[in-house]
């Protein structure tokens, strides 16, 4: 039995076959239709999503599954005082797999021990958030043709910004992958990142304060929002929130052919004119997170 729980849980190898299976579906939906007939995907999601928690419950359902859970931790026993790994125990007498997300980084890893169904991690704290990763990897392969030989600058929060975290981490396997990491002094890529990542992996790095000084070089610009609930104080907040706006002034700068990604939600870092934009894939890369959850599904109950 497989868990994930880090973008690392799958080789090269296996993420290449993911990303197959994940095209095969979008190609020929109607043929995946049945396959988790009478299965079913428990979400235990103790913060609050949409698309995340969403696109899960999509992806079981385009699969003839069900679908049985919670969608915050005060509608659980949690808020009674339950532990992880009895909820887990539980869980797993109910369902045949199981998408969890926790404020907590490590929540999913503990629930995977105990754990008798297989356990996906739809993101915990500032850590991981594999399957983002899996879908930012699907969207740049599906528009772009490659993973390797490619420009990507990050913007943002990149500090607690765990869909930056998970993407770097798996982009870093690929080849001749550079990276710019966009952010002010406060919100910087963490140290364990800079040091057992990027300098771990040779890759190419830099870090710098304006989106406009790196545009030009880019293939592929990510853009995140500086997260409210990862601060400890508004006034930090606040003072941050709108440190970066992409608008159509800035897309002016860069290359033809350069795709604009946004895990979502967005709230004001990217201008509702760069929508009508066709380097703006955000909401397609949404869509794309719907088909890579069905194939992870499959793979880990073993059914493709």
């Amino acid at each position: 039995m497989k868990h994930i729980i880090s973008p690392l849980d799958l080789t090269a190898e296996e993420l290449d076959d993911l990303l197959a299976l994940a095209q095969k579906i979008i190609d020929n939906p109607e043929q995946y239709s049945k396959i988790c007939d009478g299965m079913k995907l428990a979400t235990l999601f103790y913060e609050p999503s949409t698309r995340t928690r969403l696109s899960f419950e999509a992806a079981m359902m385009n699969l003839g599954g069900k679908v049985l859970g919670f969608s915050s931790a005060d509608s659980s026993s949690a808020a009674k005082g339950e532990s992880i790994a009895d909820t887990i125990r539980v869980i797993s007498s109910y369902a045949d797999i199981c998408a969890m997300r926790h404020p907590k980084e490590g929540a999913p890893l503990v629930a995977s021990q105990y754990s008798l169904i297989p356990v996906i991690n739809a993101g915990d704290g500032g850590h991981n958030h594999p399957t983002q990763t899996f879908t930012d990897l699907l969207t740049i392969k599906s528009l772009k043709g490659r993973l390797d030989n490619i420009v990507i600058g990050y913007c943002g929060d990149l500090k607690f910004g765990r869909t930056v975290h998970s993407l770097v981490n798996a982009l870093a396997r690929y080849n001749n992958v550079t990276m710019y990491f966009i952010s002010p002094e406060e919100l910087k890529v963490p140290n364990y990142i800079r040091e057992e990542v990027l300098k771990a992996n040779n890759i190419e790095y830099k870090e710098v304060r304006t989106i406009e000084e790196v545009m030009d070089k880019l293939d592929i610009l990510y853009m995140t929002r500086v997260q409210r609930e990862r601060f400890f104080n508004e006034e930090d907040y606040i003072r941050l929130k709108d440190t970066y706006i992409l608008d159509s002034k800035k897309m002016k700068l860069a290359k033809p052919d350069m795709l604009v990604l946004h895990p979502l939600p967005r709230v004001n870092e990217i201008a509702a004119e760069v929508d009508n934009d066709p380097r703006a894939v955000y909401f397609k890369q949404a869509k794309y997170g719907v088909y890579v959850r069905m194939a992870l599904i499959l793979k880990l109950l073993e059914l493709a």
